[in-house]
């Protein structure tokens, strides 16, 4: 069933590009519709069907390249499962976003059933190549996105620089993946079996180094600071729903890695270098939180806080190598809490921004004032979204941040009580924005005579996201049973 849900979309996505042009023009929006449907559909009956604490379930091997240690070899876990799972439900909202989508809408919907593709696949790979490969595919995949669809000529521009950062961080990971390899005894790329016997056990520098390959090719796409400058012009310049898989799904496959990675396989080289991870987490808590704040573009704000609230994976996955079993296994609980928290919230974030770019043609706050009169809805679900990313009790934010800092209190204080500052900067950047769009008086960009509200399939799209957030908020003990016992087990590796 998991290789079904892989590659599905990348079936349907041939097949329409199989199709006379004129066909599979009219079909594309609904073909696209109808395989994001099924997708979620999928991903419930195998979250319905997962046993927590279970281990690796739904596991599939196939040989694929056996003289170099290489194979088919897929699974989910605690630590995966959410993360499928949210991608599924992220691209069927952006499937139903771009009802409208009118510029080559079949090669648009094509690279998104593409995009599906190798996104499922970073969460769900258990070797090594196989994870590096649709890594590597979608960096190419919302390369396409921004440059094909993006706010011309800049986009080009923008879409270049995120190709050279993510590719120069990807090859980075290759090597950090050989060296695995070759410490390996005997040599293979499978993820069970390097995490159940770690290579580099006792060999100081070699593990070292072997980190730093990894980290940085992870840093590059979660994105840490100060790796991260690639990220505001690619979300800027990117169509609204090209943005809202970028911030939702691309950069947790960084953070996804350092748990099902670095963590588990390089356990005694992770506890050494802990607090430099520390270190960048609060450095990209603060800095996305204070460069935000002096946003005047909607999208590059949005984008920023994506920096922001990845800081706080990245503090809450170093503080638990030290912080002892059970605030280590919170820490790690609030950390992939935050990254399905963020994929819902940023996402109807983007969603959201989108709409303001279709009427009027900008995303600038100077040009738009007042439109809680004209748009209630859209008001509404921006004032909610806003609250929800700003960690308001009620919402997963506040589950997710509550952990995170929970766990990572009684290791790292001084890291924690900074990270906090940047609740309270996220509070204001959002309450200004707020202010500036919605309240006082009217005001609309030159040339819009008026702001229609929300489109039915516009609301069909944000509003099941934020209400996921708000019942993970209510009710996150159907996703906490899931995260728990993986997250157990990770910080008992991590620890020794």
């Amino acid at each position: 069933m998991l290789t079904v849900l892989l590659f599905l979309p990348l079936a349907v996505a041939v097949a329409l590009l199989a199709l006379p042009a004129a066909v599979a023009r009219r079909a594309a929006w609904w073909a696209w519709t109808a395989t994001a449907t099924a997708e979620t559909v999928l991903v419930v009956v195998v979250w319905a069907g997962y046993e927590p604490g279970g281990g690796v379930q739904y596991e599939a091997r196939a040989r694929w390249i056996p003289s170099a240690g290489v194979g088919y070899h897929v699974g989910v876990d605690g630590l995966s499962l959410p993360l499928l799972a949210v991608s599924c439900v992220l691209f069927l909202a952006c499937a139903g976003y771009s009802r409208r989508e009118t510029r080559r809408a079949r090669e648009f919907a094509a690279l998104f059933l593409f995009l599906q593709t190798t996104c499922l696949g970073v969460f769900a790979a258990l070797d090594l190549i196989l994870f590096f490969v649709f890594f590597d595919l979608s960096i190419v995949g919302m390369y396409v996105v921004v440059a094909g669809w993006g706010r011309r000529p800049a986009a080009a521009r923008a879409a270049l620089t995120f190709f050279l950062y993510t590719f120069l961080g990807s090859l980075a990971l290759l090597l950090g993946f050989i060296g695995l390899y070759l410490a390996a005894e005997p040599h293979t790329f499978d993820m069970t079996e390097l995490t159940d016997r770690p290579p580099l056990q006792g060999r100081a520098a070699p593990a070292a180094l072997v980190l730093l390959a990894i980290g940085l090719g992870l840093a590059i796409k979660t994105p840490t600071v100060p790796f991260h400058t690639w990220l505001p012009p690619a979300h800027t310049e990117a169509p609204a729903a090209g943005s809202a898989i970028l911030a939702g799904i691309l950069l947790k496959m960084g953070t996804y890695g350092l748990l099902r990675i670095a963590m588990p396989m390089l356990p005694e080289a992770w506890r050494r270098f802990a607090l430099v991870f520390v270190v960048l987490g609060v450095v990209s808590v603060l800095h996305g939180a204070l460069v935000a704040l002096a946003q005047r573009d909607v999208k590059r704000m949005i984008a920023y806080t994506s920096v922001n609230h990845m800081g706080y994976v990245l503090l809450a996955a170093g503080a638990a190598a030290t912080a002892g079993e059970r605030a280590g296994r919170l820490a790690v609980d609030g950390a992939v809490t935050q990254m399905v928290s963020h994929a819902l919230i940023t996402g109807a974030l983007f969603l959201l921004a989108g709409v303001l770019y279709d009427r009027g043609r900008t995303h600038a706050m100077a040009d738009w004032g007042g439109l809680a009169g004209p748009a209630p809805v859209f008001a509404a679900l921006t004032g909610i979204a806003a609250f929800a990313s700003l960690g308001l009790p009620g919402f997963s934010g506040f589950i997710a941040e509550f952990q995170i800092f929970a766990g990572s209190l009684p290791a790292r204080p001084v890291a924690t009580g900074l990270a906090l500052l940047g609740v309270l900067l996220t509070a204001g950047l959002f309450l200004r924005a707020l202010h500036r769009i919605l309240l006082g008086p009217p005001r609309l960009p030159p040339g819009v005579g008026a702001f229609a509200d929300l489109r039915a399939h516009e609301a069909a799209a944000i509003v099941p996201l934020l209400a996921l957030a708000t019942l993970i908020g209510v009710a996150p003990r159907f996703l906490l049973d899931v995260v728990e016992p993986a997250a157990r087990e990770l910080v008992g590796l991590v620890a020794g």
